[in-house]
């Protein structure tokens, strides 16, 4: 979820209300179908009155030459929202059983005009005013700038499979702060209950679906819960549904005064419970730094308003430090936003930050290894957009130790110089639902990594996201779509998508609504060419490919582990021992520690000769900087297999072509501090 400022003409004061909102970022009875029993892909029944789809032609089934499934990955999507932050945020919902008219309809405090329709004024400008009606005239919404209405309709939805998707990633999103303060709500604030609500009306939705076809499993919306489960509903040409959660206080680990409100118990079950509702992927932090992981900031006027958020809800303002590499985080800018540091306590201001300090001080903590790690547990996949690059770069260390797949980034938060480590891990990258031009663009500048790992590529609507949508190009603009035009896969012939009595047209309405994915993806073909649409017509493969490989990781045999070791030296302590067993004892509360001094090593008897491919080293404080790894068969002959001079301490993964070794050696030449080297845990693996 993303939220994003819309241009508008009058501009007003932000407020802490407008803050936490932007923090983010039906009884007819079903007629038959003149089509029953022919085409699989139309329902036997479909309530009347309903809305269109506007695709003709039989979806496409199976795989190609290769075994690969085809079809294009929504990696972000919100179908639930309306339920989300005290349910009158996102205005109707994705399906009704008492029809279209009750599930396209707006808010009641919207009528009659929309003058309290006060998160509608806030993102997008205005006096906030607007047509409240839906179903059947749909003035004034869904539109791309309106991001108060509901986008995911299921008949828009069906238009979005019929043209090609073949993946869609809900994610069950809520926000308890933003609940707290809006002043609509029919409902508790509490996340994992509005988490519950969502992923109970996603298996509604799909019995909704499956009616129309005419019983159970039926249906072209598939929840799925293994990538088996995935590949074999997108052969049978339908659309795999995984559930996802974006919250920002996930198993009520919210930190008040940097103190956690949460424990490894509570992660525990909240991942247990989190799995037997079917998810299978999830993001550890949003917006607000938690007791998990510091976040990616916010900028300008925005982000001094959520660093006022930041500070009501947690206590404490975002804490700023010079990056260490060439990942940062958003810079938070020095815009002032009036209205909302009035609400702050008196003689309390908001931070000033260094322009050369744009990385969060905060990045994965203790409690969020040991999520991170639960999560590996249960093969679930990890989302590391929206935490900061402290966070982010901690948890591919963590993943690269284990020779773990399951990394996303799925909306483009991610700092695109994390781009090779993620392929390299066989994660998944998705952007943005940006416009044709600056999507092609983006995709563009990581294309010869995509080329070079052999991946696809994938999008993240973000829909009920309040993000904001592609405005239209124009009627005017140079390669319009002309409708009708074929699928990707060319069976299919898409026309304008029609609801009750409006018709939309991207040219000139721009992504209004979920059903205008394909028309989307067609105004990419036209403006970036066809090469960017065959990688995201490979993006399901891609997807299902991490899942799968997720799944089926097993962790390494850690053949250090409990092996005799020796040292070049040892630090002296009365208190405790750094002798060199420290560092393969299995535990990361001892480590080894050398005399203060450069060319020092720890050595390792496996006991036996064995193939070793990986060495991972977690480093104390006294890193590192230039070292090798070493290996002997015979404990005389040294064969360097790895080396760094850049050493930054962390994590450490060494990875290598399989050679025999008996023996390791980590050979320290050039130390990161003024203290010797110290090594809490080495591991070495044959895989």
């Amino acid at each position: 979820m993303t939220m994003t400022q819309q241009p508008h003409h009058r501009r007003r004061p932000v407020t802490v209300l407008s803050l936490l909102l932007l923090v983010m970022a039906v009884t007819l009875g079903p007629t038959p179908s003149s089509a029953a029993g022919t085409d699989w892909w139309n329902p036997v029944a479909r309530p009347a009155p309903d809305s269109q789809i506007g695709v003709t032609g039989e979806p496409f089934k199976g795989t190609n030459s290769q075994g690969e499934v085809r079809g294009f990955v929504d990696a972000h999507n919100h179908i639930m929202a309306n339920e989300a932050f005290g349910g009158r945020l996102i205005c109707g919902k994705p399906f009704s059983e008492a029809g279209v008219a009750d599930a396209l309809k707006d808010c009641p405090e919207h009528y009659p005009d929309g003058s309290l329709a006060i998160f509608d004024f806030i993102t997008n400008g205005g006096d906030g005013k607007h047509d409240p009606d839906g179903w059947p005239t749909f003035k004034d919404w869904p539109a791309h700038d309106s991001l108060t209405h509901q986008q995911n309709y299921y008949a828009w939805v069906e238009r979005a499979w019929r043209g090609g998707q073949r993946v869609l990633v809900n994610d069950l999103v809520t926000n308890g702060v933003i609940c707290s303060v809006y002043p609509f709500k029919d409902r508790s604030c509490d996340e994992m209950t509005s988490i519950r609500l969502q992923a109970k009306l996603t298996y509604d939705m799909q019995d909704y679906i499956d009616k129309m076809y005419g019983g159970t499993g039926k249906g072209w919306f598939r929840i799925v819960t293994d990538s088996a489960q995935a590949r074999s509903v997108v052969e049978q040409g339908k659309l795999a549904v995984i559930l996802g959660v974006e919250t920002s206080e996930p198993f009520g680990c919210k930190q008040i005064l940097d103190i956690a409100q949460c424990d490894k118990d509570d992660i525990d079950a909240g991942l247990d419970e989190l799995y037997d509702l079917g998810v299978r992927s999830m993001f550890l932090c949003h917006k607000f730094d938690n007791a998990l992981c510091g976040v990616r900031f916010d900028e300008g006027g925005l982000g001094t308003a959520i660093n006022v958020g930041q500070f009501l809800s947690t206590g404490t303002f975002w804490q700023t430090e010079k990056c260490t590499g060439p990942q940062h985080d958003n810079p938070i800018g020095g815009a002032a936003a009036p209205s909302a540091e009035e609400e702050l306590p008196a003689g309390v201001e908001v931070p000033s930050y260094d322009d050369d300090a744009q990385c969060n001080k905060r990045g994965l903590t203790e409690l969020g290894e040991y999520a991170v790690r639960g999560m590996m547990q249960r093969k679930m996949m990890l989302e590391v957009d929206h935490m900061s690059v402290k966070a982010t770069g901690r948890v591919l260390d963590i993943f690269e130790s284990e020779s773990y797949p399951g990394v996303l980034s799925s909306h483009s938060w991610m700092d695109l110089n994390w781009t090779e480590r993620v392929y390299g891990l066989g994660g998944f990258i998705a952007q943005y639902m940006h416009g044709s031009e600056g999507f092609s663009a983006e995709a563009d500048r990581t294309k010869a990594l995509r080329e070079k790992y052999d991946v696809g590529y994938g999008y993240g609507t973000d829909m009920n996201g309040v993000g904001g949508w592609p405005a239209p190009r124009g009627a005017n603009a140079s390669n319009p779509v002309t409708y009708p035009f074929r699928s990707t896969d060319g069976g299919s012939v898409i026309d304008k998508q029609t609801t009750g009595s409006r018709t939309w047209d991207l040219n000139t309405d721009g992504a209004s609504h979920y059903g205008l994915v394909p028309d989307w993806i067609e105004d990419i073909r036209r403006v970036g060419g066809q090469d960017v649409v065959d990688d995201l017509f490979r993006g399901a493969e891609s997807y299902l490919d991490t899942w799968g490989a997720s799944e089926g990781h097993k962790a390494g045999v850690n053949l250090a582990k409990g092996a005799s070791a020796s040292a070049s030296s040892s630090e002296s302590n009365p208190f405790t021992s750094y002798a060199p067993g420290r560092a393969v004892d299995g535990n990361t509360d001892t480590r080894w520690a050398s005399d203060w001094s450069d060319d020092q090593w720890l050595r390792i008897d496996l006991g036996s000769t064995s193939t070793v491919k990986r060495v991972t080293l977690e480093w104390e404080r006294a890193y590192g900087k230039s070292y090798r790894v070493e290996v002997s068969t015979d404990g005389s002959t040294w064969q360097s297999v790895w080396s760094t001079t850049a050493g930054d301490g962390g994590l450490d993964t060494a990875r290598f072509n399989g050679v025999p070794a008996r023996h390791v050696r980590i050979h320290g030449l050039d130390r990161g501090t003024d203290w010797g080297y110290s090594l809490y845990e080495v591991g070495v693996y044959s895989s």
